[in-house]
């Protein structure tokens, strides 16, 4: 069962995020409500891919290691600052067109460095297939892109500061679920 759960969970997340490009009359026609439904199927993908990877069982082929505890650790910071750049519109933001996207697919791939198991390889293997879909989705629809202004210090120490902050949560959370994410 939790290998149905897993899978449904990352085809529904990538089915709500593709729906507006890939079907763009069909969610159209919901206008505004059809915000809220994208929302819905978004948790509950979320509630499905938890589930479902708590309760994959399969093989495993290589486990943590410090080193790559380490690699994953150094993503995962560079993740969470493309993420916060995007809605700082920093200096990198210049360079990458999609930083969020960006970030989800390092986010992916530093997870599938320490975690070397199936479910793993669906699950985070899954969702970086998402969003290199995403991007090659978007750069097909030809939406525009224009690089922000030249960027004050201030919005780079904003961005620095939430990806502190936001790295220590997200390591406090995975200590709390019982993951130790520091090695």
């Amino acid at each position: 069962m939790g290998w149905v759960l897993l899978i449904a969970g990352v085809l529904l997340w990538s089915g709500a995020h593709l729906w507006k490009r890939v079907a763009p009359a069909s969610r159209e026609r919901f206008g505004d409500a059809g915000k809220g439904i994208v929302a819905g199927l978004l948790v509950l993908s979320i509630v499905l891919m938890v589930f479902g990877y708590k309760n994959a069982d399969g093989p495993v082929w290589w486990g943590r290691s410090a080193a790559l505890v380490g690699i994953n650790n150094l993503l995962m910071v560079f993740a969470f600052y493309l993420f916060a750049a995007s809605g700082a519109k920093t200096r990198i933001t210049r360079i990458i067109k999609n930083p969020q996207l960006t970030a989800f697919k390092v986010w992916a791939f530093a997870h599938l460095l320490v975690n070397g198991d199936l479910a793993s390889f669906v699950l985070f293997g899954g969702l970086l297939a998402w969003a290199v879909v995403e991007v090659i989705t978007l750069k097909r629809a030809g939406v525009p892109w224009e690089p922000p202004h030249p960027v004050p210090v201030k919005k780079e120490v904003s961005a620095i500061v939430a990806t502190i902050v936001v790295t220590a949560v997200v390591m406090a959370i995975h200590y709390w679920l019982g993951v130790t994410p520091w090695g």
